[in-house]
Order: structure tokens, then C-alpha cells, then sequence
């Protein structure tokens, strides 16, 4: 994806955020602050981004995040339930009203026996949580990593039109 088209669905999402006045927080991995790259290039993003860790080893997504060892033990750090921890702990860290999550393997190998472009993003807030299993097709590291990004951004906005249609 070329960074025009990323930056395009940032700024949709900051917009869709303002306009219902929702606050969003960043727990990154595989990614490697990219999110949090696309969102903060968007002008006026202070009134929506509160902030955006990222967390590439299992020591920081623990000691950081609070992702439970036993859960890095059991699962990995390519799980959907440490997805999941990194996106509920960064909400209620930023005390936001949307945290998300992305870890996997961006390549070019596999990590923890996953394949590359083998990714898991999360969404967590007050009255939700979405996981979600990416299988991208590893053409390039980064093409993993802007994709994966792309993604969240599309959880983001599925979201706020949920809500809006409740």
C-alpha cells in the first residue's frame, strides 16, 4: 500500500474520532510505531491521540503494557489473547476511549513458528473488544507492517459505525 492511501485512511479515521468526540491509544509491536506514525501526521490529532506504545520485546509488552507473563508463556507474544491484554491495557493506561493492538511476524521469517505476515490486531473499548487474525501475504516486511496498519485503521472506523447505528 503506498503511503498516500495510508495516510488518506488516517485522516478518515482522526476525522471519524473527532466527530464523535472518542479518544484512541496505540500498543504496537510488529508494526513498530507506524500506527502511531500515521495517526500523529494528520493535523488537530492532539484532540484524539493519547498515546502509543511501542512494545517489540516480551519484557516491555509485561513490564509496560501489563501483558501477563503466564500469558506471553502459554500463547506467545503472537496470540490473539496478548492482542488482546496490549489493546484492553493501553485504554485503560491512556485512560481512552479506544485502545488498539497490533503484534505478529512482519518477516522476512516467522517468529515463534508463525509465518510472516501472520498478525493479530485488537480493539478494545468500554462496550467492546474485536479480534482479529490477519494472514497477509508477505511480499515485503513493510508491505506486512502498512498493511496491518490499514487494518486497524479499518477496525477503528467498523467500530465507530457500530456504535452509530446502535
Amino acid at each position: 500500500m503506498i503511503e498516500k492511501e495510508l495516510y488518506l485512511k488516517a485522516e478518515n479515521t482522526v476525522k471519524l474520532l473527532k466527530e464523535k468526540n472518542l479518544t484512541v491509544a496505540t500498543a504496537e509491536s510488529c508494526t513498530g510505531g507506524m500506527l502511531a506514525s500515521y495517526i500523529t501526521s494528520v493535523s488537530g490529532v492532539s484532540d484524539i491521540f493519547e498515546m502509543g506504545i511501542t512494545s517489540y520485546s516480551c519484557r516491555i509488552k509485561n513490564k509496560l503494557l501489563g501483558v501477563e507473563n503466564k500469558t506471553l508463556e502459554k500463547f506467545g507474544a503472537v496470540s490473539k489473547e496478548t492482542a488482546t491484554e496490549m489493546a484492553v491495557n493501553v485504554r485503560n493506561l491512556a485512560n481512552s476511549d479506544i485502545g488498539v493492538s497490533v503484534t505478529g511476524a512482519a518477516g522476512p521469517s516467522g517468529t515463534e513458528g508463525h509465518p510472516a505476515g501472520y498478525v493479530f490486531i485488537a480493539l478494545s473499548a468500554k462496550n467492546a473488544l474485536k479480534v482479529e487474525l490477519l494472514n497477509i501475504e508477505p511480499k515485503s516486511r513493510n508491505f506486512v507492517r502498512e498493511k496491518a496498519v490499514s487494518a486497524v485503521f479499518s477496525l477503528i472506523e467498523q467500530y465507530i459505525k457500530e456504535q452509530s447505528n446502535d
